[in-house]
């Protein structure tokens, strides 16, 4: 189906259905996470000092979703590591032993690096699954899991990244000894921010259009928590339309970087946590100092292509993907052609 405004098309596909989708697969989601005994036990064996490491591993919008856990844990003063999978299994076996806690996501649950994850561990480690698919080898091997509810998912993954992150959330929470009720409510501020925003698609898509014609170079910038976005996000760019986009920190971003901007180059900002807003404020003026294009994502109660409806701080790193999500269908509007539609690549990656 292609949806027309003046010369602009937005061919709708499977991936625009998905992202539509995004408040039902959380709602799902949320209704049913919860706390098993199993986890329960794990997380006992932790506290006590019989597990003294937490590796969090997984591929592509899993191991980027993973970021926000990372900085909780550490936080929260446990040793948390964040390795991909394909290091993990090839390079890093010596971790696989019983003082360590592997918190592994995978929205199919059977990637080639998470099937040779569960064979070499060998029951070594203690495993948490975080999968979309119940009956996937990661259910059905780890010590205990964690089930998202989003639904079949055509090709990009949108709806899954989203529900991980409540997933992730809910199992940092108690981690870091939060009340289990009070962080299901926290989970809960998200679906109708989500569907406030989904509710705007179309002007969204329409706008940012515009913003992102005759750009050759796409940069997203983040600290702390906002890095998963800005990973994802770039993953999204490359698969849904084909164009390369790079993701790093802000900090990075001056390392270098900043020497290319032209008025070419757009850079995706996230305003992100209080306590490195200002340095990304400066870094985003800087980038249309030297020429660049930015757009600056944020949460505020006016509504905007680039703002999110306000959340408590907790959350809002699983919101802030959405106004990524809309870019790719302006570029892909843009081009006049269907975002998120594979060539070449299968939805699950079962080779390595």
């Amino acid at each position: 189906m292609r949806l027309v405004t003046n010369t602009l098309q937005i061919i709708e596909g499977g991936y625009l259905r998905d992202i539509l989708d995004q408040p039902r697969a959380m709602a799902a989601t949320l209704e049913q996470l919860e706390i098993s005994e199993e986890l329960a036990t794990v997380v006992a064996s932790l506290r006590s000092g019989k597990i003294r490491r937490v590796l969090l591993t997984g591929m592509g919008a899993s191991f980027h979703a993973l970021h926000p856990l990372f900085l909780r844990l550490n936080t929260c003063a446990y040793t948390a590591l964040a390795v991909e999978t394909s290091e993990l299994v090839h390079l890093l076996q010596s971790w696989f032993e019983p003082q360590t806690l592997i918190i592994a996501v995978s929205q199919s649950g059977q990637s080639a690096e998470m099937v040779r994850l569960i064979e070499e561990n060998r029951g070594r480690a203690a495993i948490v699954g975080v999968t979309n698919a119940a009956d996937s080898p990661l259910a059905l091997r780890a010590n205990a899991l964690i089930l998202t509810k989003a639904g079949e998912e055509s090709s990009v993954s949108c709806k899954t990244y989203l529900t991980v992150l409540m997933a992730l959330h809910l199992l940092g929470g108690f981690l870091c000894g939060c009340d289990v009720s009070r962080t299901r409510e926290e989970l809960a501020q998200t679906i109708p921010a989500v569907a406030t925003y989904l509710r705007l698609w179309r002007d969204h898509v329409f706008e940012m259009a515009k913003e992102l014609e005759q750009i050759r170079h796409i940069f997203l910038l983040g600290r702390g928590s906002s890095l998963a976005a800005a990973g994802e996000g770039a993953l999204i760019v490359k698969e849904s339309v084909r164009l390369y986009a790079e993701a790093m920190s802000g900090a990075a971003f001056r390392h270098g970087p900043l020497e290319m901007v032209s008025g070419e180059t757009f850079a995706v900002v996230f305003a992100g946590a209080e306590a490195t807003r200002g340095l990304q404020a400066r870094l985003r003026e800087d980038i249309r100092d030297a020429g660049g294009r930015t757009a600056w994502i944020t949460q505020d109660i006016d509504p905007g292509s680039w703002n999110l409806p306000p959340t408590s701080a907790s959350v809002s790193p699983i919101l802030e993907i959405l106004p990524v999500q809309m870019m790719t269908l302006a570029m892909a509007a843009n081009a006049n052609v269907e975002a998120g539609r594979f060539a070449r690549i299968p939805k699950i990656t079962t080779t390595e």
